[in-house]
């Protein structure tokens, strides 16, 4: 499932972080949810990222949701904590407690607000890949952070033992391809149109919000490209367009619209937490609309979900 090269697999979903209808944190949801993601395809499990609305998630919440994954999961999947604050204090505080509660790495974002230089951002990174044992995925998201990781920088950090990984969602496919062809970081696409396009060039695979919803077409795109039928995983990857834009680039969190047909779907999800809001009925019933189109439109024979 894993190895140098994708360290935390290849197939890994940014999943929601489910909530009762009060607003409290769904465990037996999140199990659930877990486990029909392992079975859909997914060899990785990221909690507490953007997706997981980690901003409005308590340090107890954040570890009570690795550990119930965990015990769903067992050894049939990668769990990765995401730890990342403004705050590399407590940033390493939470490393630590991530690899109490039994997860198999922790992403980490950039320091976000403060918006520290390239320098002092190397020294956060290394500051919590020598907290734990744990290794690393760095988090690079520029858009809600206001701080890239710049090229030079993130060749650096790949001389980190514990640093192996990143989660690009840079939009720079060119400096993604220069990172690979200087260090041996994997790399996995934050941004699902990406997904096919860097693993092509020698990415690891993908950290997917669409996935919470579609994991076994994601997953076949990969297996398909894989197996030398590269055109049909383009196909794959196409007749996902649709759904990918609707989810994450119609003005709204791609938590909200995840959580928003997920919950269409009778899956576990619940509402978000404030200050964001769900998605109205319009939006709703958009995203239900595209998901049926793209059921109907999978060849026979192909993942359905």
């Amino acid at each position: 499932m894993t190895n140098a090269s994708t360290p935390f697999g290849r197939a890994l979903c940014a999943m929601v972080t489910p909530f009762t209808g009060t607003g409290a944190l769904d465990l037996d949801g999140a199990r659930r949810l877990a486990v029909r993601l392992v079975d859909g395809g997914c060899d990785g499990l990221v909690l507490s990222g953007t997706t997981g609305e980690s901003p409005t998630t308590s340090d107890t919440e954040k570890a009570e949701l690795i550990a119930a994954v965990r015990d769903a999961v067992g050894g049939r999947a990668t769990v990765v904590a995401g730890v990342g604050t403004f705050d590399t204090r407590h940033t390493v505080e939470l490393a630590r407690a991530a690899e109490k509660a039994g997860a198999d790495g922790v992403l980490v974002v950039s320091p976000y607000y403060s918006r520290p230089p390239q320098d002092a951002l190397e020294a956060h990174f290394r500051d919590v890949a020598d907290a734990s044992g744990l290794p690393v995925m760095l988090y690079d998201i520029p858009g809600r952070t206001g701080t890239r990781i710049e090229p030079e920088t993130l060749i650096r950090l790949a001389e980190h033992p514990r640093i192996v990984a990143v989660k690009d969602c840079s939009y720079d496919f060119l400096a993604a391809q220069k990172v690979l062809a200087r260090t041996s970081l994997a790399y996995y696409a934050g941004c699902d149109e990406h997904n096919l396009a860097l693993y092509a060039v020698g990415g690891a695979g993908y950290v997917s919000t669409v996935a919470n919803v579609i994991p076994g077409q994601l997953r076949a795109v990969l297996d398909l490209f894989d197996a030398g039928d590269t055109g049909a995983a383009a196909t794959l990857q196409q007749q996902a367009t649709e759904l990918i834009e609707l989810l994450m680039s119609a003005g709204l969190p791609g938590t909200v619209t995840a959580k928003g047909l997920l919950n269409t779907l009778g899956l576990p999800a619940g509402p978000v937490r404030a200050p964001l809001r769900p998605a109205d009925r319009d939006t709703v019933d958009g995203l239900r609309a595209s998901y049926e189109r793209l059921l109907a439109s999978t060849a026979p024979g192909r993942p359905r979900a």
